[in-house]
């Protein structure tokens, strides 16, 4: 799991080990993170961890739902298993209050029980990821931030919203070996090892949207790149110092949540 420097003013609390508290605290970051770059859909949407297996179980950490990605904390991410059951001891006194949306974790629950590499989950409905999610040409090659996800881009057909839980074995057909999804007619889907790269897949393919709307919008002919351009330049995404620069990056980004209203360590 992915590491990350723990404030010296928050404290542990004795409830959760040292491994649970810190992917809390990662995929804390990470709800506030998504919400400062306007990626959240108010109380919808979620992002997902994965935990340790608990006695050969899967276990996962979702938002408790009705709180906003912007107030996100460790404390408020509530345990669930493989179906998207409340296990989190503290709702036995009071379940109302640790309440998730179980079909919310439809899609989620497919991606990290097919996936054992991708251990965070995001998944968003913004204006751009929805608009390019409802074109017929899909995500086109048009920018460098497009290029990262050339030829390493799924698609999935929109089905409903998402309640079936057959749907979860046709979209994890789709997803196939990718990091990231659009999901038509819906919004975006990318996952990663650690939620540094879980940020940087989403950042990037929300940017990739956000460039693409505005280009069509221009109402001009759209330059494309030679097509040996497009391959290298995907390749070079994916070289050996990338996950280092996604660690980079992420530790910067963290710098723009430490001034939230509540720390998201708490």
């Amino acid at each position: 799991m992915e590491a990350q420097p723990v404030s010296l003013h928050t404290r542990r609390p004795a409830a959760f080990s040292e491994t649970e508290w810190q992917v809390r605290t990662d995929l804390a970051a990470l709800y506030r993170l998504v919400d400062h770059f306007r990626m959240t859909d108010m109380i919808d949407t979620h992002i997902t961890a994965r935990l340790p297996d608990e006695d050969g179980r899967p276990t996962f950490l979702i938002n408790r739902y009705g709180v906003l990605f912007g107030e996100m904390r460790a404390s408020d991410l509530v345990k669930i298993d493989l179906e998207g059951n409340v296990i989190d001891e503290r709702a036995d006194a009071d379940p109302e209050h640790y309440a998730v949306n179980a079909a919310g974790f439809t899609i989620h629950s497919a991606i990290h029980a097919a996936r054992d590499d991708l251990h965070f989950v995001v998944h968003t409905h913004t204006a751009a990821g929805i608009a390019v999610s409802a074109q017929e040409h899909g995500l086109l090659p048009i920018s460098q931030h497009a290029l990262k996800f050339y030829g390493k881009l799924a698609y999935h057909d929109y089905e409903g919203i998402a309640l079936d839980l057959g749907e979860r074995e046709r979209l994890v057909h789709d997803f196939g070996q990718h990091k990231a999804m659009i999901l038509r007619n819906h919004g975006l889907l990318a996952g990663g090892h650690t939620a540094a790269d879980a940020f940087h897949e989403i950042y990037f393919l929300e940017r990739a949207c956000q460039a693409q709307i505005q280009a069509l919008a221009g109402g001009t002919p759209l330059r494309f790149p030679p097509e040996e351009v497009r391959q290298r330049t995907a390749a070079q995404f994916n070289r050996e110092e990338s996950p280092v620069i996604a660690r980079r990056a992420w530790l910067a980004a963290l710098r723009l949540i430490d001034t939230s209203r509540s720390d998201y360590r708490s």
